[in-house]
C-alpha cells in the first residue's frame, strides 16, 4: 500500500497533469465551449454546483476541462484547487485519499498523520473540514461509475461560497443521475468539430500552418473525413501524415486506401479505432515496441521518462548509435512518439523535455489489443480471465490472485506490479521464477509491500533492471554480486542505508539510486543516501549515483573521481575537509550534468572553491550547507540551468555573481544569504522563469530594475520576516504568472490585499497571486491576494 503519510519529493504526478497540446485546445469551437464553461464556474451562483461535460472517447473534454482548469481567472477565483483522474477500478478510499494529498500538496504542507489507517467516514471528515469555509473547484476526470460522486456527496461542504464541482464521463447516465445527486447540476454534451474546425486543426498539425499544399488538398479532405470531427482522431492521422513526403502524393494515397472508403453511418468509434491502428501499423519497427510498452501500464496512470527510457533499454529496444548514449536514443523515441501524437506529454521540466506522460484510453486499447495478438504483454487484475502461462510481460494490476493459479511462466522476460496490496513476503515471485530463472531481463515491484528478496532474484543472471522502489525492503544480501548483467538498481523511498561490497562486482551496471526524503523536524536533515562499499570507483558504467554518504573518508570521494561516465551524482553527509577532494574528482567528471551536495550538518562548510576546471556540461546543481564565498567557479558555467543554494548562509549579495549565467531558468536560495538587500540589476538574469527567496532572515528589501528578470514567471517569497515591502520593481516582470508569500509580516500583506492595499496596483496584473498563513484550528489557509 502507498503511504500516504510519507514525504515523497516525487510527486505522483499523474495528480498533477497538464494537458499541452495548444494546437488542439485553440480550435475555434474549444475556445468557445471554454468560454461558455468557464461562466458556469464564475457565475454569480452561492450554492454549489456541479457540471459534467458527456462525450465518447476522443472528443476532447479532459482538454477542454483542463483548459478552464487552468485558466487564470478561474485559478483566481478558487481558493482550493483539485484535478483527480477517476480509475476504472475505483476504490472510494484511495480516491479520498488522492483528494487529500492534492488539498495538502497545494498548500505544499504534509497529509495528517494516519490517513493510511483511516476508513472512508474520517477520511470525508478530513476533506470536510479542510474545504470549510472555502470556495473551491474539484475536477473528476473520466468518470466510469457513479459511485465517485456519491463518495464525493458527503465530503463536499456547501458553504454558500459558489464552490463548482466539473466532471468528465462518456456515460450520459452518470450524468443524467449526478444531476439528482446534487441539486443545480448542469449537463453539457461536447459535439464533433465542424468540417472547418476540423480542417484547421489538420493543417495545424500536418503542416504547421494554417494551408495544405494544392496537390494534396484533396486527397487530405477525403482522409479527414474519416475522423468525423474527432480531435484525437485528428491529431492522431495528422502525426502519421506529418511524417510523409510532401511532395509524394503516393504515400498519401496508400494511407487513403489504408482507411478504406468512407461508408456513411459507419459508427464513429469504430472509425476513429481503425485511425489509431493504422497509426500504428505505420510506426517504424524500432518504435512499435515501445508504443506497446504504454499497455503494461494502468489506465491513465503517469510515467517518469527516466523510468520509461531505462526500462527500453534493458529490454534491448533501442538501437545503438555511434557517438550517442542509449538513454539519449530512447528519449529520441519517446519524442516521436509524441510528435506523432500516439503519447501526450503529462508534465515538462524548465527547459522544455518530458517529465511525464501517458497515453490517451482509447490508444490504450489500440495497444493493449496488439500485445495480446503479439504476446507481448498480459494484464493479471482481478478480472483476468486470459491465459498467463505462454507471456513474455506479465503486468500485476492491484491483485495477485489469480496471478498464483499460474504454475509456470517458460516464455517470462519481464515483470511488473502495480498497486498490489495483498502480496505476500514470498509469493508470487517464487512461483513465477520457479523454473525459468535465467530469462527475465525486467523486475519492477515499485511500491510493492515487500519486506525481504526471495533468493530467487539472485538466480536471475540475464536481470538487467531491479526496481525496488517504494518498498520496504531494508536489506540487500551479498548475493546481488550474482547480477553480473544489471544496468538498473533502483532503491529510492526504499529503506536500504547500506549496500554490501558484492554490488563492485557488477560492472555494466549504469543507474545506482539509494536515496530517500523524510520529513524530520529539522528541514536541513530530510536526504538520506546510503554507505558505499570502497572500492566504488571500479563501476565504470555507472552514469548515475545518488546518494552515496561521504563521512566514513575522503578515499570515497577520490574513488568517485573515476567514474568518468557519471551524469548525476548525489552525496550527502560531506564534512568540511572532504572538499579538497570532491573538487579534484569532480574535475575528471566531465560528462556530469548534475550534481546534489549536501553537508553533514547545518553549520558545517562545504569547501568548493577549489575546482579549476568545472564540469563543462553541468546543468543543474544543488548545494546544501555553508558557504563561506560562492565558488569563483560558478561564473563559467554557461550550461547552468537549475542553481538552488541552501543553508548557504552568504555575507556578499550573490546575484552579481549569478545574473550573466545565460540559461539559469531557476534560482532558489533558501537560508542562503545573510544580507539585507537583494539588488536585480537592468539585463541580469535574461533567462530566469523561476525565483524563490526562502528563509532569508535578515532581508528587508528587494528591488528588481527594468529589464531584469524579463521573463520570470514564478516568484515565491516565504519566511523573510524582515521583508518591509512588496519587491520595489516588480510592476517591471510582465511576464509573472504566479506570486506566493508565505509567512510574511501582516503588514506587507495588508498592502497588497483588495482594492484598498497601497501597493495592489503593483500586483493587480499578475494572473493568480496567493498569501498562505496558518490560521485557527491548526490549519493552513491559501487566501488570494486579487479580490
Amino acid at each position: 500500500m502507498k503511504d500516504w503519510d510519507s514525504t515523497d519529493h516525487d510527486l505522483d504526478w499523474h495528480k498533477f497533469f497538464k494537458f499541452r497540446d495548444e494546437s488542439i485546445s485553440s480550435v475555434g469551437k474549444l475556445v468557445q465551449r471554454t468560454q461558455q464553461l468557464i461562466e458556469h464556474l464564475l457565475e454569480n451562483e452561492p450554492e454549489l454546483k456541479v457540471i459534467s461535460v458527456v462525450g465518447m472517447g476522443g472528443m476532447g473534454k479532459t482538454t477542454l476541462v483542463r483548459k478552464i482548469y487552468e485558466d487564470s481567472k478561474v485559478k483566481r477565483h478558487f481558493q482550493t484547487h483539485v484535478w483527480i483522474t477517476v480509475s476504472q477500478t475505483f476504490v472510494v478510499e484511495e480516491f479520498l485519499k488522492d483528494i487529500i494529498v492534492q488539498l495538502f500538496a497545494e498548500i505544499e504542507r504534509p497529509v495528517p498523520r494516519g490517513i493510511n489507517n483511516m476508513g472512508s467516514h474520517d477520511l470525508k471528515m478530513q476533506i470536510n473540514e479542510f474545504l470549510s469555509q472555502k470556495r473551491y473547484v474539484i475536477v473528476l476526470d473520466d468518470i466510469w461509475r457513479i459511485d465517485a460522486c456519491k463518495a464525493l456527496k458527503y465530503a463536499l461542504p456547501n458553504c454558500h461560497f459558489g464552490s463548482r464541482v466539473m466532471l468528465t464521463t462518456r456515460i450520459a447516465d452518470i450524468a443524467s443521475t449526478t444531476s439528482t445527486i446534487f441539486d443545480g447540476s448542469v449537463i453539457y454534451p461536447l459535439e464533433p468539430l465542424s468540417q472547418e474546425e476540423s480542417w484547421n486543426l489538420f493543417c495545424r498539425k500536418t503542416f504547421k500552418a494554417d494551408t495544405c499544399p494544392p496537390h494534396l488538398k484533396e486527397i487530405a479532405v477525403c482522409i479527414l473525413r474519416r475522423c468525423e470531427g474527432l480531435p484525437l482522431a485528428i491529431a492522431a492521422i495528422s502525426g502519421l501524415l506529418a511524417t510523409k513526403d510532401k511532395g509524394k502524393i503516393d504515400q498519401w494515397e496508400i494511407v487513403q486506401r489504408s482507411l478504406g472508403d468512407h461508408i456513411e453511418g459507419d459508427d464513429k468509434l469504430d472509425s476513429m479505432k481503425r485511425i489509431l491502428s493504422l497509426s500504428y501499423d505505420e510506426l517504424p519497427g524500432y518504435l512499435k515496441a515501445c508504443f506497446l510498452y504504454f499497455s503494461i501500464f494502468p489506465n491513465n496512470y503517469f510515467i517518469k521518462r527516466m523510468r520509461l527510457i531505462r526500462l527500453w533499454v534493458a529490454e534491448g529496444f533501442v538501437q545503438v548509435r555511434e557517438g550517442q548514449m542509449p538513454e539519449e536514443i530512447a528519449e529520441s523515441y519517446l519524442n516521436e512518439l509524441v510528435n506523432r501524437s500516439l503519447v501526450q506529454i503529462a508534465t515538462t521540466t524548465r527547459n522544455g523535455r518530458v517529465s511525464t506522460c501517458r497515453i490517451h484510453d482509447l490508444l490504450r486499447e489500440i495497444s493493449l489489443s496488439k500485445s495480446r495478438k503479439l504476446n507481448f504483454v498480459a494484464i493479471a487484475n482481478i478480472n483476468n480471465t486470459q491465459s498467463l502461462e505462454r507471456i513474455r510481460r506479465l503486468s500485476i494490476h492491484k491483485t495477485c490472485r489469480n496471478v498464483e493459479k499460474s504454475k509456470r511462466f517458460t516464455h517470462l522476460r519481464s515483470l511488473f506490479t502495480f498497486g498490489v496490496a495483498d502480496m505476500p513476503s514470498k509469493l508470487p515471485i517464487s512461483t513465477l521464477l520457479t523454473g525459468v530463472p535465467r530469462l527475465l531481463k525486467v523486475l519492477d515491484l515499485q511500491g510493492a509491500p515487500l519486506e525481504s528478496l526471495p533468493n530467487e532474484i539472485f538466480e536471475l543472471y540475464l536481470l538487467r533492471y531491479l526496481s525496488l522502489r517504494g518498498t520496504t525492503v531494508k536489506k540487500i544480501p551479498s548475493s546481488i554480486g550474482r547480477l553480473v548483467n544489471l544496468e538498473t538498481l533502483d532503491l529510492k523511498h526504499a529503506n536500504v542505508t547500506e549496500l554490501p561490497v558484492e554490488i563492485l562486482k557488477l560492472q555494466k551496471l549504469c543507474h545506482l539510486l539509494v536515496y530517500r526524503y523524510v520529513k524530520r523536524s529539522s528541514p536541513f536533515h530530510s536526504t538520506y543516501g546510503f554507505k558505499p562499499p570502497l572500492g566504488m570507483g571500479d563501476l565504470q558504467s555507472l552514469q548515475k549515483l545518488c546518494f552515496v554518504e561521504a563521512n566514513q573518508s575522503s578515499d570515497l570521494l577520490r574513488e568517485v573521481g573515476k567514474l568518468t561516465q557519471l551524469r548525476k551524482l548525489g552525496i550527502t553527509k560531506l564534512r568540511r575537509e572532504d572538499g579538497v577532494a570532491l573538487c579534484s574528482s569532480n574535475e575528471n567528471l566531465r560528462n556530469l550534468r548534475s550534481l546534489d551536495v549536501n553537508s553533514v550538518e547545518e553549520d558545517e562548510v562545504i569547501d568548493v572553491q577549489h575546482m579549476s576546471s568545472p564540469p563543462p556540461y553541468l546543468q543543474r546543481l544543488w548545494l546544501q550547507g555553508r558557504l563561506e564565498t560562492l565558488p569563483p567557479w560558478i561564473t563559467s558555467m554557461h550550461s547552468l540551468v537549475k542553481l538552488r543554494l541552501r543553508w548557504s548562509r552568504l555575507r556578499v549579495d550573490p546575484l552579481e555573481s549569478l545574473q550573466a549565467l545565460p540559461n539559469l531558468v531557476e534560482l532558489q536560495l533558501r537560508q542562503a544569504y545573510d544580507g539585507d538587500v537583494l539588488q536585480f540589476k537592468a539585463g541580469g538574469f535574461q533567462g530566469l522563469k523561476i525565483l524563490h527567496l526562502h528563509d532569508l532572515k535578515a532581508l528587508r528589501r528587494v528591488s528588481v530594475e527594468d529589464g531584469a528578470m524579463p521573463h520570470l514567471e514564478d516568484l515565491k517569497i516565504i519566511c523573510c520576516e524582515s521583508l518591509e515591502n512588496v519587491p520595489a520593481g516588480i510592476e517591471f516582470l510582465t511576464n509573472l504568472k504566479s506570486l506566493a508569500f508565505s509567512d510574511m509580516k501582516n503588514e506587507l500583506i495588508m498592502r497588497l490585499e483588495g482594492k484598498q492595499g497601497n501597493d495592489y496596483l503593483k500586483i493587480m496584473n499578475i494572473p493568480e497571486a496567493y498569501y498562505y498563513a496558518f490560521r485557527d484550528c491548526n490549519r493552513w489557509n491559501k487566501t488570494s491576494l486579487l479580490k
